[in-house]
């Protein structure tokens, strides 16, 4: 018996990282999954895994920036299984790595059309049928990140977009809430994946350092010494999806190894 079983839940961004993670766990606790993202072979070789399993998943194409692609995807859900029971939104953009004075206005516009408007976007679209959920116990995960709170140079439209989402996300829960809708935020920081290696790598190389160098220092300012992978972060969401997460809404967990602590 898993937490989630019977339960139905869509993620968006699913891609070999966290999206991955994310949606393997929750069907690892009985979920069916509804997975999103633009490149639909990303999206067959993580439904392949999850049919391993023993539960159902269906690969939906998205482009969380349409309208009509997200109309399309909630579409596709309830005709697949007549219910949903969790969103997770996960799609994001990195933005520009420039300095403000460095950058192009228009690439903070794009940056927040897909991290902020995508995103709510998509919530709007699967909605109804979050409102219409049977047990009257629908949840949102917005995934973010601590990069809203720990500012760093170049990383200016993506924590902005990010920060307007965080936002978003209390305004929801407070105005969802009567509807049975918890809403809550997972805020990881630095993600140990092969993309990090290479950032990491790319600094070192930038430095005249060792990776070891970089790392260690990176890890250091954590509390717990180590950056995290993503199947570690992947654990927070299946927690705000699950049962244990009932009376909690509203909520921002950093998930972090305690490199920011609010």
């Amino acid at each position: 018996m898993g937490m989630l079983d019977g339960k139905v839940v869509i993620v968006s961004g699913v891609g070999p990282g966290l999206g991955r993670s994310i949606a393997v766990q929750l069907a690892g606790q009985g979920a069916d999954v509804v997975l999103a993202a633009r490149r639909e072979h990303r999206l067959r070789k993580v439904a392949d895994e999850i049919e391993g399993m023993g539960r159902t998943a269906l690969c939906v194409p998205t482009d969380i920036t349409d309208p009509a692609s997200c109309d399309g995807l909630a579409a596709a859900a309830m005709e697949a299984f007549g219910r949903v029971d969790v969103l997770v939104n996960n799609a994001f953009v990195d933005g520009t790595f420039a300095r403000f004075d460095e950058a192009d206005p228009a690439s903070w516009r794009a940056t927040f059309d897909v991290n902020l408007f995508g995103t709510l976007g998509l919530t709007y679209a699967v909605l109804p049928h979050l409102k219409a959920n049977p047990d009257g116990d629908a949840r949102i995960v917005m995934v973010n990140t601590m990069s809203i709170v720990k500012i760093e140079e170049r990383f200016g439209a993506y924590a902005a977009s990010k920060g307007a989402l965080a936002t978003a996300a209390k305004t929801l829960a407070v105005e969802l809430g009567g509807f049975g809708i918890r809403v809550n935020t997972v805020h990881p920081g630095y993600i140990y994946s092969p993309k990090v290696e290479w950032y990491l790598n790319h600094l070192a190389e930038e430095q005249g350092r060792t990776f070891d160098e970089v790392y260690a220092e990176r890890a250091d300012e954590t509390c717990l010494k180590y950056l995290p992978d993503a199947d570690e972060i992947a654990g927070a969401v299946v927690f705000l999806a699950s049962p244990l997460a009932r009376p909690i809404t509203g909520q921002s967990i950093h998930v972090n190894a305690g490199h920011w602590i609010g």
